[in-house]
């Protein structure tokens, strides 16, 4: 049902990039010096038993994720009419619907229980459209439908005796961030998010890891471009772009302990040359999919149970992460116009 098309994201790469992880930090001593923050993310946020094992890996190694839910997950395929993106026929979505009241409502508790471990749940709209050509009109809409599905998930599943208390506080005011599908972030999209309120965006691409940069109010994340794989060329440090690069977009789990392998290897290398560097904030995406084998998720897991025990290492969420970053602001790291 939550298929990903093969278009989903560009595997973008550039020249080899020589990297020394090892280099010894100059900046002075390392007291003085800010901690290494790595934000992980998951678009989509879906899969039930994949909200549990991110939960369970954030527990074990003292990490905070931040996951960019699509709201048509919450919606049955019994009352896709319901939903209405911009210039898209009713009960359409890219992603499908949830099977049934019962999995909403699984996943409604998971949403719910990351919350209150300290986990950040974003947009990432609802039916998974490509807004490049949108207006802010359109994009406005589709966080106006998104607010209003979550803010009434469990009245419209039959589900309100189990609401918990503080549910709509949460809905009104901790979803301050958004992500674009696709990574599709035309002026229209910026112009809405501004006039909804969130704080920051996380759809750009980066050359290398840097700081976000703010604009009228509304800070801009972008997911670096990392050395990957015998060559080291570049690609964006997300999941799916390295299942397009090991794979074509096909699935081979025999081939999960070798893709595993070389995608930790490139989050491990990129880390480190931040860690030991100069602590740009590293961010990995995601998807609730297991492709390979589980090979990207495995990549991060070891990542993660290996660094973010570090005493000077965050593993935070974007909305934690602007906080810290806010007084190492650089507009001369824009990733792209804002």
């Amino acid at each position: 049902m939550f298929r990903l098309s093969a278009a989903l994201f560009l595997s973008l790469a550039t020249s080899a990039f020589a990297m020394d992880q090892s280099a010894a930090a100059t900046k002075g001593p390392e007291t003085a010096r800010p901690k290494q923050l790595l934000l992980v993310s998951f678009d989509g946020a879906h899969d039930n038993r994949l909200w549990v094992r991110s939960r369970d890996i954030g527990k074990r190694a003292n990490a905070r994720f931040t996951y960019f839910l699509s709201c048509t997950t919450l919606i049955p395929r019994a009352r896709a009419a319901d939903y209405k993106a911009p210039g898209i026929k009713a009960g359409r979505s890219n992603i499908g619907f949830a099977l049934s009241t019962d999995e909403v409502a699984s996943r409604l508790d998971n949403i719910w229980k990351a919350k209150t471990e300290g986990h950040e749940i974003a947009s990432h709209t609802c039916g998974h459209f490509d807004g490049k050509d949108w207006t802010k009109a359109d994009w406005l809409k589709e966080f106006n439908t998104f607010d209003q599905v979550l803010r009434n998930a469990w009245k419209d599943n039959g589900l309100a005796d189990r609401e918990p208390e503080g549910w709509a506080d949460f809905v009104e005011n901790d979803i301050t961030g958004f992500r674009a599908p696709y990574l599709s972030a035309p002026d229209s999209l910026f112009e809405a998010e501004r006039e909804h309120g969130f704080r920051y965006d996380a759809s750009a691409v980066t050359h290398d890891p840097a700081l976000p940069v703010e604009k009228d109010g509304l800070a801009r994340f972008g997911l670096p471009l990392i050395p990957e794989g015998p060559k080291s060329r570049r690609i964006i440090a997300m999941d799916y772009n390295l299942f397009i690069r090991h794979s074509a977009g096909i699935d081979h789990p025999s081939k999960g302990d070798e893709f595993a392998e070389r995608s930790y290897k490139a989050f491990r290398q990129a880390f480190y040359q931040q860690y030991n560097g100069e602590r740009m904030p590293l961010q990995i995406g995601l998807h609730f999919v297991t492709m390979n084998g589980s090979a990207y998720w495995a990549a991060m897991e070891r990542l993660v149970a290996e660094v973010c025990p570090l005493p000077d290492v965050a593993c935070v969420t974007y909305a934690e992460a602007l906080d810290m970053l806010k007084d190492r602001n650089d507009p001369a790291s824009a990733p792209g116009g804002m």
